[in-house]
């Protein structure tokens, strides 16, 4: 985040990147915030299934949207938007109190947890170390190339094209109701 907040050019000085990137940060976690208890009612109400499904289209078509930044405020309302749509934290602790027995439940949350923990690791690593590819693998990716040329969203489409690509089959499991990652009744 901090090469992309660099290169929409609203740090004055290298030490106010940091500055910046944790306006785009906390944009994220403000609207969980804001939203979390409407996403506990809506799949009480309408289903878990349904606000999985919405999740996880919002966080591939918002962290698409993200890596398509042109400068700063769009940065800041597609996290906004990504957080404000991404309801997935309390369908799915729901779903592991509900298919692991009652003496397994603390290791359901706690892999739930595990697996958040071990996302918000990797994700920001492999995403740092995808972004500006014709930069740092000039063998590979030509400046001439798609990935190449002065600051566009095309640096860091390498990283959105790796995000989509790991969350579709998840998507699709959900949309087409197959149950190879949770055994998930409809509603």
């Amino acid at each position: 985040m901090a090469t992309m907040i660099r290169d929409f050019h609203i740090a004055e000085k290298e030490e106010d990147i940091g500055f910046y990137a944790g306006y785009v940060g906390s944009s994220f976690m403000l609207g969980r915030a804001l939203t979390s208890v409407f996403w506990g009612v809506v799949a009480d109400r309408y289903g878990r299934k349904p606000v999985i499904i919405l999740g996880t289209s919002a966080v591939v078509i918002f962290n698409t949207l993200f890596g398509l930044s042109v400068n700063f405020w769009m940065a800041i309302c597609t996290r906004f938007l990504l957080g404000s749509l991404n309801g997935l934290l309390g369908p799915i602790k729901a779903f592991a109190v509900e298919i692991f027995r009652n003496e397994y439940q603390a290791l359901g949350l706690s892999t739930v947890s595990t697996a958040w923990g071990i996302g918000l690791i990797i994700g920001p690593a492999l995403g740092g170390f995808l972004a500006q590819p014709a930069e740092k693998y000039p063998a590979i990716f030509s400046q001439d190339s798609l990935f190449g040329s002065a600051f566009t969203p095309q640096e860091y489409k390498l990283c959105m094209q790796i995000s989509i690509l790991l969350a579709m089959p998840l998507y699709i499991n959900f949309c087409f109701g197959g149950d190879c990652f949770f055994f998930l009744a409809s509603d």
